[in-house]
């Protein structure tokens, strides 16, 4: 009892452990807002298009220049965008909302303040669950609001000078706000995949990260284990894709934890990331929402929203990636992964159901989907939208692995012979002449020429290492460049070898 006791003191009062056992004391509270760019075709308070990629200050005019004497006129499609977010995340919406004015300072803010929403959002008190490790957790939603977007700097290379570009400002998006219910960067980028997701499963936004019509700051602290009070927050941005989010979030956590250990004290800031570096920088103090002297904007009436509209938006949502995930595993019967990953585009979700109209079997169908697919999409950089084999060019492969007629093997070549040439499946069988050996009597001789020419191979199957069978099957399908029928094979084999 002594010795066990005194190497728990040990433990204890080494310097390193004791930051160790006090850095495990931590858990950290995230909060996410996201900025999502709805697809309308004009801006939020304007006509001037919303087209991404036109010369610099083209697509401007006096309303969101913010010329003296003009008055923003809300666009409708922007408010129902906004409530099929609002229903599609259980947030209730509020019958009358108002419009404010947040005021600050910067170069890319043309009138001096952004219209937004403050006191009186749109929605309030939704919720997304999302999957880690396992287990199910429920992100709680505070708001869901309109807003308009800023302009961007362009900073010059060369010299130290920046040009203003004004196309971007009066874009609409929503800002979705989160509770600060999640506990790790898993969670976070979790969270994250599941809203983008849902965005685009809406078609509202294209949940683009890089371009920055999707975008991510995080407000993150950290408290002692089970304490309810929340820490002091820093609010991390410039995350321009999951992967800087969860680093970033890493990062954050692990940097709080040390100044708390070492007996500091965290300052409320705002930080930029830095993906080259991997490391956050101080970038100024943190803003409270007292700073921007919201007011409600004189320009725009109170939006009041019609019971009637919110049902016909409610009926008119789509299957959602949830709901779709929890189909496929009770219909089709695929495990969670498969169908976690095939609901998580909805285009690819679309592709694989269209796939099964013409070859009704779930997971093969889901296999090559996942697999060869997936692979080749990745490999040439495209979407499933530009995949180069048809939904039923892949299922007529296929359907020729199951008759018998190639191989599963010499189905990957023709595969990719496929997506070079956008020849069909049939016709490249046909002129490769790469059709299954399925006769006994071409595979017999075969079989017999292999085990006469590998006599140590076989007495050590004879002794007993049966593992070897596989040896003799890659030694017949060399032989027959992969077109012999692997079942036939494995049966010729053992009735040869005994």
């Amino acid at each position: 009892m002594v010795t066990w006791t005194f190497r728990i003191s040990a433990l204890f009062y080494n310097p390193i452990n004791s930051k160790m056992w006090q850095i495990m004391q931590f858990e950290s509270v995230i909060g996410l807002e996201i900025h999502a760019q709805l697809k309308t075709k004009t801006k939020i308070f304007c006509s001037c298009s919303t087209a991404f990629g036109a010369p610099p200050n083209t697509h401007v005019c006096p309303v969101c220049l913010g010329m003296p004497g003009v008055l923003p006129v809300l666009n409708k499609k922007v408010v129902e965008f906004a409530l099929r977010m609002a229903l599609a995340t259980g947030c209730s919406i509020a019958g009358e909302s108002r419009f404010a004015r947040k005021n600050y300072f910067y170069p890319d803010l043309p009138k001096g303040y952004q219209i937004s929403q403050y006191e009186l959002p749109l929605a309030e008190h939704g919720f997304v669950d999302v999957a880690v490790n396992g287990s199910v957790r429920r992100i709680g939603i505070t708001r869901i609001h309109m807003e308009e977007d800023a302009g961007k700097l362009v900073h010059d290379p060369g010299r130290p000078v920046s040009r203003v570009d004004f196309n971007r400002t009066g874009v609409p998006l929503i800002e979705i706000v989160s509770e600060p219910d999640i506990r790790s960067a898993e969670e976070a980028g979790a969270y994250l995949r599941q809203l983008r997701s849902i965005v685009r499963y809406l078609q509202i936004c294209d949940g683009n990260l890089e371009e920055g019509s999707f975008r991510c700051d995080a407000n993150v602290s950290i408290r002692p284990r089970g304490s309810q009070t929340l820490g002091t927050r820093t609010e991390l941005k410039n995350l321009n894709s999951f992967k800087h989010v969860e680093k970033a979030l890493q990062y954050e956590i692990g940097r709080q934890q040390e100044v708390l250990a070492d007996g500091g004290q965290i300052i409320q800031q705002t930080r930029l990331w830095d993906a080259d570096k991997n490391q956050s920088f101080s970038m100024r103090g943190k803003e409270e929402a007292h700073d921007y002297r919201y007011f409600p904007d004189p320009d725009l009436l109170p939006l009041v929203i019609d019971e009637g509209w919110i049902d016909r938006i409610r009926q008119s949502l789509p299957e959602l990636p949830a709901a779709k995930k929890k189909r496929f595993m009770d219909v089709y019967g695929l495990p969670a992964y498969d169908a976690g990953l095939l609901t998580s585009d909805r285009e690819l979700a679309d592709y694989y159901e269209a796939c099964l109209g013409f070859f009704p079997h779930p997971k093969p169908v889901s296999n090559w989907v996942m697999g060869a697919l997936l692979g080749l999409l990745h490999q040439q950089e495209k979407n499933i939208t530009a995949s180069p084999v048809s939904p039923e060019g892949l299922a007529q492969l296929l359907e020729l692995v199951e008759k018998g007629v190639i191989s599963g093997k010499i189905a990957k070549t023709v595969f990719d012979e496929m997506a070079a040439t956008g020849k069909p499946a049939g016709k490249i069988v046909e002129e490769k002449g790469l059709v299954q050996i399925t006769d006994s009597q071409a595979l017999e001789p075969v079989v017999a020429k292999i085990i006469a020419d590998q006599p140590e191979e076989v007495a050590a199957y004879q002794n007993g290492k049966t593992r070897l069978l596989g040896f003799f099957v890659g030694q017949v399908m060399k032989a027959t460049r992969g077109k012999a029928n692997p079942k036939l094979v494995n049966e010729i084999l053992k009735k040869n070898l005994t």
